[in-house]
């Protein structure tokens, strides 16, 4: 069976045992604040697991897109050098909510497997939990009942509480889990040794396909276990380890989900697969990587400096360096490989083709910048191996420096030291990631309480229709981050928009029955429950009150998020159909909105955008709501829909005119409330993608105020001159005019400086000796040393101890000859510095230092000098 049999086998085994199929949720998570990305397939039905909301099916099956490298979970480095391994990986599962149970998932599982794929069964094996006395947990013997009908006694193992014990965190709900694992030995193999005695010993071909989780507890803060009052079927199977299993091969980048990427790689590179390990290695990696940096970007999330972004670029550079160093390409290769990957994948995952034009742009952009990088790191890395003397070790600071500022990776710097017969201070690199490792844990550090429920049941969101409502605590907790205390308050009912979709979160009050005010701060959206920030807690939580939003702020974030959709149409109207959105921020300040598009935007065409918008306000369309509508009407109605987005069946839409969009944000009544637009900037943010601030209503009259008042100020400063651009533009070239005048004459100053210097010239030390001193600009005295060193066959040392306004500089150029002999102006003029209160440092031949006091340059002058005939002597 091919891969792409095999993913339609087990969805159509799944619907006959009436699963509804849902489609593969993105794999880069938007919403939650746990998690970066989808790295499990029960992350979108967090919310149902949790209790949070209503499983509208009892019984689910999907293909979901996972992603693992960072946290608890981070494969990073095994890929590539093992067999199975991935970034990217496929999870196959099927979920009960409530209906069935531990039978159920054992027997179907064993269906599938041995019955409808055929899977012999003496190579499986079943681990269960062997119980716990830190829990209080027993063995869980029904599972090993159920397995006892298919696999005789030797082939169901007890597992410990690492291995076959799921928990979602330190609290909520968790349980017993039974891992279905194969045996893909030779016979002969077999024979010597029971898989038994390999199960979870990390054998590459005794391995874990398939994991049964029985959700059956909750966690609490205290480690104690309650029972879950509706229990949860969760199950994950890894497809790239099933077409292994399946298709016979001993790894799984020998199967057909890897092998047409793997085959383009090696015919790009010109090196066949299999020839030797290094090249075999990083051809794996490039296959896998390429994967995931596609559905990444597929998914909204482009290769950046922060968060997941970094994940991203991470992962494209890794696979960048090892096409560098083990497969010769100094050229970007991994975007060419997109077509394998969509004739492979698209079938299954059409966002691919729909994408294809800006994940090939995005990843060839980055690839090129990154080469341009390992280029410069290798040059700086060369500096610090010459100032070294090519001898000794690379301190774990210059090392890290390397890997953090510049994303070289830390093996290839101990390629290269290793090359110069170099070492590196691995402990103190160590440290060094310590520390950043620690600060970044301070920043995110997040200390919470349990929850202390006061009523059962689930938050009415009203706020699209009302900006006040009565109300009572269903729960609450206190929570503690960076050192500061506040409280996470759930209401019965609120009209406080939580932040999602880019839309900032509401802020207000609630007021207790005695009329005392409590500040409501900011609103945030967790497991999809609005959840409410207020730095102090109602002295008593358990009477009604009544939540009032902030109803200017909101107005303003609502002329914002209306004013996003306006934009995103009028861009569309003037640069083409190929304008998506990729992100956006809305507060009542401002708004930010990304899209795909190559190139930079010309002032005629932010004009024609400003000028469509300003069209729509004016038309003030009025707001058509459609709520709780299906998705299939709504993309008939001409909804945009945004790839990364999840969508449920039923979604809101807003109408505006001709702008109709899936949105779930909050909006003006009508277009003419936005008042006025104005496009404040337009800039890249990545890779085809462009960003657009711009402001609204009062916002956007105090933009203009002030570009009015920057007008008038230039107007003053030109005597107000009623041609402000053509008295601008002589005066600009007068100023060119002096600007090649002081040109001149500086050439001339420098001309006559080298001429004297030249005369006034003395030997010592065997060397020639040159000192200037005097008031002397630094570029000036940079140009007299460089045309001496050009200039002069003899061995010469040039000092230069000068003034440039109050502060002191030191300069000193070295010929080839006194480099050569031993002396270094980088060493001289960082222990000169010190006299004048500063610091520098250079290469051997040239280097330069300023400090804050000019009077100690004589003593410095003295100093320079005197190390120059130690050395001599």
């Amino acid at each position: 069976m091919t891969a792409n049999e095999i993913r339609a086998a087990f969805v159509a085994f799944f619907a006959e045992k009436q699963h509804h199929i849902v489609p593969s949720a993105p794999m880069v998570v938007k919403g939650d604040p746990t998690l970066m990305f989808t790295n499990a397939g029960m992350n979108q039905f967090k919310d149902i697991i949790l209790g949070n909301v209503e499983a509208k099916y009892p019984r689910i099956a999907d293909a979901q897109k996972c992603l693992r490298v960072s946290g608890k979970h981070n494969d990073l480095e095994e890929v590539g050098h093992d067999t199975y391994h991935h970034t990217m990986f496929e999870m196959l599962g099927n979920w009960s909510f409530g209906d069935y149970f531990k039978e159920e998932a054992i027997s179907w599982a064993w269906e599938f497997l041995h019955e409808r794929l055929g899977i012999p069964a003496d190579r499986l094996y079943a681990t269960i939990f062997e119980g716990a006395e830190s829990d209080g947990s027993e063995r869980d013997n029904e599972a090993a009942s159920y397995w006892g009908r298919f696999l005789p006694q030797e082939r169901i193992l007890d597992g410990n509480k690492k291995d076959n014990f799921w928990e979602m965190g330190e609290t909520g709900p968790c349980g017993p889990c039974s891992e279905i694992h194969i045996d893909l030995r030779s016979d002969e193999e077999r024979m010597q040794q029971s898989g038994r005695e390999l199960v979870n010993r990390d054998h590459p071909q005794v391995v874990e396909i398939w994991n049964l989780v029985f959700m059956q507890y909750n966690r609490m803060a205290d480690g104690s276990l309650s029972l879950l009052p509706h229990k949860v079927i969760d199950t994950g199977m890894g497809f790239e380890r099933l077409c292994m299993a399946m298709q016979g091969k001993r790894s799984n980048y020998d199967t057909d989900v890897f092998q047409p990427l793997i085959g383009a790689v090696a015919q790009l590179s010109g090196i066949p697969y299999g020839k030797e390990e290094s090249s075999d290695v990083a051809m794996r990696v490039v296959a896998d990587h390429v994967r995931t940096i596609a559905f990444a970007i597929t998914d909204g999330q482009l290769p950046s400096n922060a968060k997941a972004g970094y994940v991203i670029r991470r992962i494209l550079r890794r696979a960048v360096r090892y096409g560098y160093t083990f497969l010769g390409r100094r050229e970007a290769f991994m975007y060419a490989l997109l077509p394998t990957l969509i004739e492979s994948m698209g079938g299954a995952y059409p966002e691919l083709i729909a994408q294809r034009e800006l994940i090939q742009k995005v990843m060839r952009e980055e690839e090129e910048s990154f080469l341009r990088t390992l280029e410069a790191g290798i040059k700086l890395l060369d500096k610090k191996i010459e100032e070294l003397g090519n001898k000794g070790q690379l301190s774990g600071h210059d090392a890290f420096v390397l890997y953090d500022t510049f994303g070289f990776p830390l093996d290839l710097t101990e390629l290269i030291l290793r090359e110069h017969g170099m070492t590196l201070d691995q402990k103190g690199f160590d440290r060094e990631m310590a520390e950043q490792k620690a600060r970044a844990r301070s920043a995110a550090q997040l200390e919470t309480d349990d929850w202390v429920t006061l009523a059962e049941g689930e938050t009415l969101f009203v706020g699209y229709d009302q900006t006040e409502a009565d109300c009572s605590i269903l729960r609450y907790r206190h929570v503690k981050q960076k050192n500061k205390d506040f409280y996470q308050v759930v209401l019965s009912a609120t009209p406080f928009y939580a932040e999602m979709g880019g839309q900032v979160g509401d802020s207000g009050i609630l007021v207790d029955e005695e009329g005392m005010r409590y500040a409501i701060v900011d609103t945030k959206r967790e497991n999809n429950l609005p959840v409410h920030l207020m730095p102090k807690l109602p002295n008593d939580p358990g009477q009604t009150f009544r939540a009032e939003i902030d109803q200017e702020r909101r107005r303003m974030a609502e002329a914002n998020h209306t004013a996003t959709h306006l934009l995103h149409q009028a861009l569309r109207m003037v640069l083409g159909e190929h304008v998506e959105q990729k992100g956006s921020f809305v507060s009542p300040e401002v708004l930010r909105f990304d899209f795909s598009h190559y190139n930079k935007l010309t002032p005629e065409e932010i004009r024609q955008v400003e000028e469509l918008v300003t069209q729509a306000v004016r038309a003030d369309y009025p707001r058509e709501e459609h709520r709780n509508i299906p998705i299939a009407e709504a993309r008939a109605m001409g909804a945009m829909a945004l790839f990364g987005e999840k969508y449920g069946e039923e979604v809101r839409v807003m109408k505006y005119g001709t702008s109709i969009e899936l949105c779930g944000g909050t909006h003006v009544p009508s277009t003419g409330m936005i008042g006025a637009f104005r496009i404040v900037s337009e800039s890249s943010i990545a890779a085809g993608v462009r960003r657009i601030e711009a402001v609204t209503a009062t916002n956007a009259e105090a933009f203009l105020y002030k570009q009015e008042d920057t007008l008038k100020e230039i107007k003053a400063l030109l005597n107000n001159t009623p041609d402000v651009v053509k008295a601008l533009q002589k005066l600009l070239s007068e100023e060119s005019a002096l600007k090649s005048e002081l040109d001149t004459l500086q050439r001339s100053h420098a001309i006559r400086l080298k001429k004297e210097l030249l005369a006034s010239s003395i030997e010592r030390s065997g060397y020639r000796l040159f000192v200037l001193q005097g008031e002397e600009k630094a570029d000036i005295i940079k140009d007299i040393a460089f045309q001496l060193r050009g200039e002069l066959q003899e061995p010469f040392v040039f000092v230069a101890a000068t003034t440039e306004g109050a502060r002191g500089l030191l300069s000193v150029m070295l010929s080839e000859e006194a480099v050569t002999l031993g002396l270094h102006a980088g060493n001289l003029v960082k222990e000169a510095a010190r006299l004048i209160q500063g610091g520098g440092g250079g290469q051997p031949h040239f280097a330069t230092a300023g400090g804050k006091d000019a009077n100690g340059l004589p003593q410095a002058l003295e100093l320079i000098l005197s190390r120059v005939d130690a050395h001599a002597r």
